[in-house]
């Protein structure tokens, strides 16, 4: 069995539905299909919500009749059938009802959940009713029995496999499945989701739980490439990448991948491959444990970098210094992305400013605390590049021209780090594609 997962452009018009539907019947092995919600749906939704939230009933009200409006639509062109549309348009009503009903309900962070699982219910739904009107037999599975995460909002593998495999136990006669991506039960019950982008987790965990043949993330480009298309002009497809390689990528701004979601692969050596919804017979990328090759594979970008400086010549060297200034950072469970020591200063980047003024505050009887916002992380990506000759020469040599804030090099054989001011991310990407790659 292998698991497809589509995200919201590729299921974002009627057309690519089809599409979709003519690439998943085209399997020959049970197919698992996880579906985001089409684009635009969970902004508008996180939209709802605030104005909820704040209190603007008709702002709200105004968004959820244009989304009903944009559904309406793309159903007129999804189905044909008078039994299809009538399925569909019943769809559309009753969680539009839903919407409607909850403007007279006071806010919750329950209810926010609630409102954002709707755009991957619609679309599982509506896809369901298409595959029916074609006679394409499929079962329709609700992530919400299956996808459990524990009160640290971390996936339950283990209840996963168990549920998952007693919902396909079910539906022997069947070879398709269609689930929602995002969308799970937390510790209490209550409907959660896996954060932005964690479709490609819901994927990867389900691929986990099946020990899938592989575990293939489709979107609307042929893999990921050697550096960011939408700033530099020429960039190249990465034919392999190690799970390592991946996750560094992702994790430091490859939009192509949520961060997440190579870690239940990897453990479980499921092959991970993403590929390209409008060109299908494109190789993309393929993600195992081989890297391939050595050497310099690709550079990504973290925006919205946050970097804190402790300078104190009174307790630097002094121990267990280094691990009360992390105890700071675990108390508020903000990760550290990059940090650097000196004789009188440790600097550390983070990536959130939800509790930047109380980590401040715990942070000054340490010693003067300087904060940096609006940088960017530069990560150059590839196996073993710290052992690769001449790499620090090249790297550095492309970028000359650039104040750099931080270094990291030595802490992972697959990634050299680098944090600049976020306005020149752009030229720096750009530079780095002709310095270490040769292309312009």
């Amino acid at each position: 069995m292998k698991v497809m997962k589509f995200g919201g452009t590729s299921v974002g018009r009627p057309e690519r539905m089809h599409h979709i539907a003519s690439l998943v019947t085209k399997e020959t092995e049970p197919t698992i299909v996880v579906l985001s919600a089409l684009s635009g749906t969970t902004n508008a939704l996180v939209e709802i919500g605030n104005n909820i939230a704040r209190g603007d009933r008709e702002g709200a009200r105004e968004t959820i009749a244009k989304l009903e409006a944009h559904y309406r639509a793309f159903v007129s062109e999804l189905v044909k059938s008078d039994e299809a549309v009538a399925k569909a348009q019943q769809i559309i009503d009753d969680h539009f009802e839903f919407l409607t009903i909850i403007l007279r309900i006071s806010f919750s962070e329950a209810l926010s959940k609630d409102i954002l699982a709707q755009g991957e219910l619609l679309s599982t739904k509506l896809f369901s009713v298409y595959l029916e009107e074609q006679g394409i037999p499929h079962t329709l599975l609700p992530a919400l029995e299956f996808m459990t995460i524990d009160s640290y909002d971390e996936p339950q593998i283990g209840s996963i496999k168990v549920k998952l495999s007693q919902q396909l136990e079910q539906h022997k006669d069947k070879k398709l499945f269609i689930t929602q991506g995002y969308i799970c039960r937390n510790a209490k019950g209550e409907v959660d989701n896996l954060k932005r982008g964690g479709s490609d987790y819901s994927a990867s965990l389900i691929a986990a739980a099946i020990n899938a043949s592989a575990c293939e993330i489709w979107t609307d480009i042929d893999g990921m490439h050697n550096n960011d298309p939408r700033i530099v002009k020429k960039t190249v497809p990465v034919e392999q990448l190690s799970f390592e390689e991946a996750a560094e990528l992702a994790y430091f701004g490859a939009k192509i991948l949520h961060p997440a979601s190579i870690w239940p692969a990897q453990q479980y050596s499921i092959p991970v491959k993403l590929l390209n919804t409008m060109q299908p017979d494109a190789k993309g990328t393929l993600i195992t444990a081989n890297a391939a090759s050595v050497g310099v594979k690709a550079v990504a970008a973290k925006d919205n970098i946050i970097a804190i400086r402790i300078k104190s010549s009174r307790m630097l060297l002094a121990y267990g210094f280094l691990r009360k200034i992390f105890e700071v950072f675990e108390k508020y469970r903000t990760p550290i992305d990059m940090i650097t020591t000196s004789e009188v200063a440790v600097s550390v980047t983070i990536d959130s400013s939800a509790f930047l003024k109380d980590i401040i505050k715990e942070l000054e009887p340490f010693g003067s605390v300087e904060v940096d916002e609006g940088q960017s992380i530069i990560s150059v990506v590839g196996n073993e590049i710290s052992q690769t000759s001449d790499i620090i020469k090249r790297l550095f040599g492309s970028i000359l021209n650039i104040p750099i804030r931080m270094v990291s090099y030595g802490g992972s054989p697959h990634n050299i780090s680098l944090l600049v001011p976020a306005a020149q991310k752009d030229q720096i990407l750009q530079q780095l594609n002709k310095g270490m790659f040769g292309l312009e």
